[in-house]
């Protein structure tokens, strides 16, 4: 199989220099490493081996540009620029989807997610990577509701065979553009989670869509994608209210690294928009 490892990045220069040195340490090399980003400051001094590939900004148009710059590889891996996977991440990756020709999407198992928490150092990262020994069949697998963005992998076959593409409605950081895309994938296989496939989601914040942006996002998106099929009403309508419920619990005591009051406002625009009949993840470029 030819495989590349596609990351988008904007504004987080050195935390994507530690990833492009951790990958460094894969015991199964890509074919291509390709880095899209918007302008030369997001990445620094260039690494020998990596492709750089301009692109405008928004995780949809990045992701989207990768998609369209390896026509000639059978396997896409996405990685956030942030997520340290272990040695043997992509050997597992590979194994897995020669083994099994149904599968279309993989999603790894995530040692530790700094995402919903005060997020990780490189240092601490690579510490729960070390200290990582996963015991059981390094080929085990589940199946799985969708990828998670901050590493999954596609079959491009499938892709370029029905058009598929990152919905570009959902702007900036995008929330659950991962879900949309992984389900519109997995309607032509299976979504698998990987147990010897594992990694560390530093969940860096700089760079992160604002509070309130990111607030709306939840409604809006949650709405526009359950409308769209992708994201059951079943899963979408307690998604929303349970960040909405959340926001507003934290509020008059945020954590240090959440900005729960602008969440919120985000939240209860949404909902106003609903009820007036302009919803849409787009209007988070007018707040």
């Amino acid at each position: 199989m030819r495989i590349a490892i596609g990351i988008a990045t904007r504004g987080r220069a050195a935390i994507l220099a530690e990833t492009l040195a951790e990958l460094e340490r894969q015991t199964r090399a890509p074919e291509r490493l390709i880095v899209c980003h918007v302008a030369p400051e997001d990445i620094g001094q260039p690494r020998p081996g990596v492709e750089y590939l301009a692109s405008p900004a928004g995780l949809p148009r990045q992701r989207n540009a990768i998609l369209d710059a390896v026509a000639d590889c059978d396997i896409v891996l996405f990685l956030d620029d942030d997520f340290l996977p272990a040695p043997d991440y992509l050997r597992v990756t590979e194994a897995v989807f020669a083994a099994r020709p149904d599968c279309v999407v993989t999603t790894g198992t995530v040692l530790a997610d700094g995402a919903n928490a005060p997020g990780y150092s490189p240092e601490e990262g690579r510490a729960i990577l070390a200290q990582d020994r996963h015991a059981g069949d390094p080929l085990e697998v589940q199946p799985h509701f969708n990828g998670y963005g901050c590493n999954m992998a596609v079959r491009m076959g499938v892709v370029r065979r029905h058009g598929i593409r990152v919905d570009e409605a959902l702007p900036l950081y995008a929330w659950y553009e991962d879900i949309d895309f992984t389900r519109l994938i997995g309607r032509h296989g299976v979504i698998l989670r990987l147990a010897g496939a594992r990694g560390v989601h530093l969940g860096t914040k700089l760079g992160r869509t604002p509070g309130r942006r990111l607030g709306y996002s939840q409604v809006a998106n949650s709405v526009y994608l359950a409308r769209k099929g992708t994201y059951p009403w079943s899963h979408a309508l307690p998604s929303l209210l349970r960040h909405t419920l959340k926001n507003a619990a934290l509020s008059p005591w945020p954590e240090p690294w959440a900005d729960r009051f602008g969440r919120f406002r985000g939240n209860l625009l949404a909902f106003a928009d609903w009820a007036r009949g302009r919803l849409a993840p787009g209007r988070i470029l007018e707040l």
